[in-house]
């Protein structure tokens, strides 16, 4: 069973309408049912980062969970907002754990800090800062939040453009476009000296 199935047939969908209808154990099923498939795009999205990386793929799932059902209810539209919210989550649990170890680095005095992301851009291209990325992520959701969201789909939430197209209900190619204008203008923004 493909978590990301058709949105007509996904039990996903269903385990939605039942937490919006007030059943407390649909977010325990919900979880059942995607936590394989968040624990691979959580062990894809810490291949990505630097090798001594601390934190760990059941460790990230675990904490997006605590994000998304810990402190209060959120009510998910459907799928798609489903996996735009989980993806969301894994970023800033990510960057708050890169804050987290450069405030630690700055306690022990040492300056160097690698909180690199790698961000499929082609061959020689230098990895992305996560903490730089997060403020012109936010910058770019204050402009065009859909290229964002399909940015934090990708490469937070580790899942594939067609994956993506079909989560969001438009087609790969408007999604790999969309895509392509976003690292294009995250790139930008990032080269800019600040």
């Amino acid at each position: 069973m493909n978590p990301m199935g058709a949105e007509s047939h996904s039990p996903i969908t269903e385990l939605l309408h039942l937490m919006r209808a007030g059943d407390e154990s649909a977010p325990g099923e919900l979880i059942s049912v995607v936590y394989q498939t968040l624990h691979q795009i959580a062990e894809s999205q810490l291949r990505k980062e630097r090798p001594d990386h601390t934190l760990q793929p059941t460790a990230l799932v675990n904490e997006a969970y605590l994000k998304l059902f810990g402190h209060s209810e959120i009510e998910f539209a459907d799928r798609a907002h489903f996996f735009a919210v989980v993806s969301r989550a894994m970023r800033h649990i990510l960057v708050d754990h890169a804050r987290a170890r450069a405030a630690a680095r700055r306690n022990e005095g040492q300056v160097q800090l690698d909180t690199s992301i790698e961000f499929e851009a082609g061959a020689g291209t230098e990895p992305m800062k996560l903490l730089d990325l997060d403020l012109v992520m936010d910058a770019l959701a204050r402009e065009r939040s859909s290229l964002a969201e399909l940015i934090e789909m990708r490469y937070f939430g580790g899942m594939t453009a067609e994956e993506t197209a079909e989560v969001v209900g438009r087609s790969v190619h408007v999604v790999r476009h969309e895509l392509r204008l976003a690292h294009a203008w995250l790139r930008r923004e990032l080269a800019r000296p600040h």
